[in-house]
């Protein structure tokens, strides 16, 4: 699979790309300016900004998109307006980071701090009916989280621990049974956003690792994409087929002139197809 790019390096930090036909094509965020950049077929990308921190995007059943911001969540409505719940904590310290949609349509978003202390971080969850409950506390940087094509198990990233870890789930009791489902060698990269296909293989980008791997569902490693940059943090599945896996790339913490590809958005074509995006039912 070779990438090719989409995008010039129009982020600062490119994270969280999502596929929806309810918005027309792929989102993702530029996390650290507090927008949701959005492409369309044509190519063109437009920007909104939507607060000080854009951490994660997933489309609500009713229209809109569900939106972790700089220390909560937030609500776009269908005709665009975006209306801020109150704020989870009052630490300026501390942001949210990256999340996604359970089987059953509530938001999961994960913050981390600013200087990635840890055990800083919190992974959080909002019901359609606006409650918030936390699901995991202590964790350092609270990156990707996906669930299996039978809905039974999520994968996710608390980076700094190098492992993919994965959780049984179901309604009542969310996720338990935590264990480790795939270490990471540290040569490799620091595991940050993922995605899992139809067949139930975990992707995940690399930051600092120039790269994006598969894994089986039994945990071998059996795809590796190579990229021309450093800085790889998030990929998901889309295009008419589901069967585009683009991806996201950062410039944080870079030089000018350093990795110049940086903040470019990429794409691969893929030989095999991703699940479609869940959505929020609030």
């Amino acid at each position: 699979m070779h990438p090719e790019q989409v995008t010039d390096p129009i982020v600062y930090h490119g994270e969280g790309p999502v596929w929806s036909p309810r918005w027309g094509g792929l989102r993702w965020v530029d996390m650290l300016a507090g927008d949701v950049m959005s492409l369309a077929a044509d190519g063109t990308v437009t920007r909104r900004h939507v607060g000080d921190v854009a951490a994660a995007v997933r489309p609500r059943r009713r229209g809109g998109a569900v939106i972790g911001v700089e220390r909560g969540f937030a609500l776009e409505d269908a005709d665009g307006t975006v209306t801020h719940l109150p704020a989870l904590w009052r630490d300026h310290g501390i942001r949210m980071n990256e999340g996604g949609c359970d089987p059953d349509g509530r938001f999961h978003c994960g913050s981390m701090a600013y200087d990635q202390r840890p055990g800083a971080g919190t992974l959080y969850r909002l019901a359609p009916d606006g409650s918030v409950a936390v699901v995991l506390s202590e964790v350092t940087v609270s990156n990707g989280l996906e669930w299996s094509p039978d809905g039974a198990r999520a994968y996710y990233n608390d980076t700094p621990t190098q492992q993919i870890a994965v959780f049984d789930y179901d309604p009542e009791s969310g996720l338990t049974g935590q264990r480790t489902f795939v270490t990471v060698p540290a040569d490799a990269g620091r595991p940050d956003g993922l995605t899992v296909d139809a067949q139930g293989g975990v992707w995940v980008a690399l930051n600092n690792g120039g790269a994006v791997r598969r894994y089986s569902p039994a945990g071998a490693l059996d795809e590796v994409i190579e990229l021309p940059v450093r800085k790889v943090t998030a990929c998901t599945f889309g295009g008419p087929h589901l069967d585009e896996l683009f991806i996201t790339t950062s410039r944080e913490n870079l030089e000018p002139g350093q990795d110049p590809l940086a903040g470019s958005l990429f794409r691969a074509r893929a030989d095999v197809a991703g699940l479609p995006v869940r959505e929020f039912a609030g």
